[in-house]
């Protein structure tokens, strides 16, 4: 998986738009949905397409959503799309027709693959993750259970009898911090700026900001000072960091907001368009959409300005 994805074959921008997926244009969201009844259809399970969602006649839904943004960011371009949707709608037709993983594996199995979720608000229902911890506004940890072709995200009801919730919490990242670095790419310019990505096909790739000390460690062979480090999870594949030591900060600060901005648009497993101040552990956002909706800006309280104007100090010594 890279950093930048190249332009596969499309419709162009000025094509009629699909209303749901905008990615698409009007006809390639309907080739897309046509594909995804096919599949199922294959599956031998005949459903009714809605524009984000298939439903079958028992009444259980599939969202579009992540197949979409997985189609529409496959450099192949559309030729690619009927195998990824009949991959897609096998997996997720055996993931529900098969017995639940927490009714047929060992508790002690359960524990060693449970690794931590960092999620976006969105798509989360509060009432089944009432344990849900917050990293950061709209940004929560959840705990899921990593299983061959999937993973499920475990509610409240399916932690109960698996122990105490502080105990699942560090075995979960316990056995994060041993997930091997898949990925590292360095993203720099000729004026000195420049950030680290982890990026892996690991669904817990962006959510190893909950182990940034390790993650940095490994990377870079460097111990983080107390004045943390910049972080940005625009989707779950992709952790980008820039560990503070100079006003080197302020350009990687800028560059991170639009890498940030740019990876979580159109893409699977989203988490967030922003940068962050991560110090011990807890993370204060620093970019954000400006009033047109458009741009970015960037925002920073008292104690990040204090700290900025510390490090000129230092550079001016």
């Amino acid at each position: 998986m890279g950093l930048f994805r190249r332009g596969p074959k499309r419709d162009g921008r000025d094509a009629p738009r699909d209303p749901e997926f905008d990615y698409f244009s009007e006809n390639e969201g309907a080739r897309f949905r046509a594909q995804v009844r096919e599949a199922f259809a294959e599956q031998g399970l005949e459903v009714t397409v809605y524009a984000d969602v298939v439903s079958d006649s028992g009444g259980r839904q599939f969202g579009l959503g992540n197949l979409a943004a997985v189609c529409h960011n496959d450099d192949r371009g559309p030729r690619s799309w009927p195998e990824l949707v009949r991959q897609h709608v096998g997996m997720v037709l055996r993931t529900m027709d098969a017995p639940s993983a927490l009714d047929t594996l060992p508790t002690e199995q359960i524990r060693a693959q449970l690794y931590p979720r960092v999620v976006g608000a969105d798509g989360l229902n509060a009432q089944n993750f009432g344990y849900a911890r917050t990293v950061a506004p709209g940004l929560f940890e959840i705990l899921a259970l990593d299983l061959p072709e999937s993973v499920m995200m475990l509610t409240d009801e399916a932690l109960e009898p698996l122990g105490d919730l502080q105990y699942l919490r560090e075995q979960a990242l316990y056995n994060l911090r041993g997930l091997p670095v898949e990925g590292h790419e360095t993203v720099k310019d000729s004026e000195g700026m420049r950030f680290e990505v982890v990026l892996g096909d690991s669904f817990y790739t962006a959510s190893r900001v909950l182990t940034l000390e390790s993650v940095v460690r490994q990377v870079t062979g460097e111990q983080l000072t107390a004045d943390g480090a910049l972080v940005a999870m625009p989707f779950r594949h992709q952790l980008a960091f820039h560990a503070i030591r100079d006003t080197g900060m302020i350009s990687a600060l800028n560059a991170m907001a639009s890498f940030a901005a740019a990876g979580y648009a159109d893409t699977p497993g989203a988490i967030s368009p922003y940068v962050y101040w991560w110090r011990d552990g807890t993370l204060t956002q620093l970019s954000d959409r400006a009033e047109d909706g458009e741009s970015l800006r960037i925002v920073v309280g008292d104690e990040f300005q204090e700290l900025l104007e510390r490090l000129v100090a230092m550079d001016q010594e």
